[in-house]
């Protein structure tokens, strides 16, 4: 609403759209974004999760790759104007979930453990896991991919630098931490700031020399919170907040400076593969990565409708305009807002209706079968976090533990 009141008083598409490939907005969505990895990270069990990678482990490694495969496909088929590079970036930027906007869908306790964990750790992965996709997929359209050698090479070192800046940085923040913390030099709240801090660290050291900024953020999580975790459960409330308030910015940014300036370009064929996108896009390829689960059809329905599109895509789009041929970025940029402004509406509307009905269903299966029979009744051991105010909640009740001092 704000970005069609500044519309109409003047402030054109063409103007606004400037703002998008200036540093602030990029800076503001990278920021939310590696700061949400990390601090996702780093409460991350590790060994729990291996021991839970029944779900997660099929949707990552068989459900992503085949989602940016579907959708390229679509892409080339609809908007065969894009061509086969362009297609392929608008397929992995759109591949990422964002559980922040279907937290009723994984925060309902009623739904079965199972889901809720294998969601959640998708969401949680699959933005850091595409970046190296992303960047393959711009160097394509640039036509600086010319052999597989290429592609492989900037596939390793993407990787390779990032893992190294992130476990340098998370292991040496781990280390401080523990030791100013040990001589009382560092209260309680700054403890958690410094989370904040060490995701931003991990970012501009990764992002100058070839790494990905994201990927390291994530690494990053995983090694510090492995080494403070258990002696400071809360240290990731505060970064938890800043992310909340960062997300919502956000989106407020995506509608006044990237939503409202493409409304002009969207076209039929853009609509339809937005909603391509959020349906058989994403659905078919999780059918197909759920085969031999034994998992019922509302359980592979309700993993398959809920993997809303969001931050990843807001923070893959600046990349696409900052780093980008102008020929192919407004298509690109249209097709990504459109989609993930489709997705907004119709996931958040259905996301808590969705949860409770899939809720029912799953009591009235295991009231007529045994639970042991259904493999959504398995129990998890790690559960990602989704409600602040519960975390909230444990943070005042902790705060006079032996731990905080």
């Amino acid at each position: 609403v704000v970005g069609l009141i500044l519309d109409a008083q003047g402030a054109t598409p063409q103007s606004m759209s400037l703002e998008l490939r200036g540093s602030a907005v990029q800076t503001l969505l990278e920021g939310t974004l590696v700061i949400i990895l990390f601090s996702d990270a780093a409460v991350i069990n590790l060994a729990a999760v291996k021991r839970d990678a029944f779900l997660p482990g099929r949707l990552l490694g068989i459900g992503l790759p085949l989602t940016v495969g579907v959708g390229a496909a679509a892409a080339m088929l609809i908007l065969p104007e894009l061509g086969f590079w362009p297609a392929v970036v608008v397929a992995v930027i759109l591949a990422p979930t964002d559980a922040a906007l279907g937290q009723a869908v994984i925060a309902n306790e009623d739904v079965p453990g199972l889901v809720r964990q294998g969601l959640g750790v998708e969401a949680g992965l699959n933005d850091g896991i595409v970046v190296p996709f992303l960047t393959i997929a711009l160097a394509g359209a640039a036509n600086e991919m010319q052999s597989g050698g290429e592609i492989a090479r900037v596939f390793i070192e993407e990787i390779g630098l990032a893992i190294a800046v992130g476990v340098l940085v998370g292991w040496a923040g781990g280390q401080a931490v523990k030791f100013v913390s040990s001589r009382g030099w560092i209260t309680r709240e700054w403890r958690q700031v410094s989370v904040v801090s060490l995701a931003v660290v991990c970012f501009v050291l990764a992002d100058p020399i070839g790494g990905s900024g994201f990927i390291a953020a994530f690494v990053g999580g995983i090694v510090f919170g492995n080494l403070v975790r258990r002696d400071f459960p809360e240290i990731c409330h505060f970064s938890e907040g800043i992310s909340h308030l960062l997300t919502m910015i956000a989106f407020f940014v995506f509608g006044v400076l990237i939503l409202v300036p493409v409304l002009t370009l969207i076209t039929w064929q853009i609509v339809a593969y937005a909603i391509i996108s959020l349906t058989i896009v994403r659905m078919v390829p999780v059918a197909v990565s759920l085969i031999g689960t034994s998992l019922g059809p509302p359980s592979k329905l309700y993993i398959g409708w809920f993997g809303p599109r969001g931050l990843a895509s807001l923070v893959f789009m600046g990349t696409v305009v900052i780093e980008s041929d102008p020929a192919y970025t407004e298509a690109i940029v249209a097709v990504g807002a459109t989609t993930v402004a489709l997705s907004v509406l119709a996931h958040g509307l259905s996301a808590w209706p969705g949860s409770v009905r899939y809720a029912s269903w799953y009591r009235r299966s295991i009231a007529t079968v045994d639970a042991g029979e259904m493999p959504e009744s398995r129990e998890v051991a790690h559960m990602p976090p989704t409600d602040l105010a519960s975390r909230v909640r444990r943070s005042v009740e902790t705060a006079d533990s032996p731990v905080d001092g």
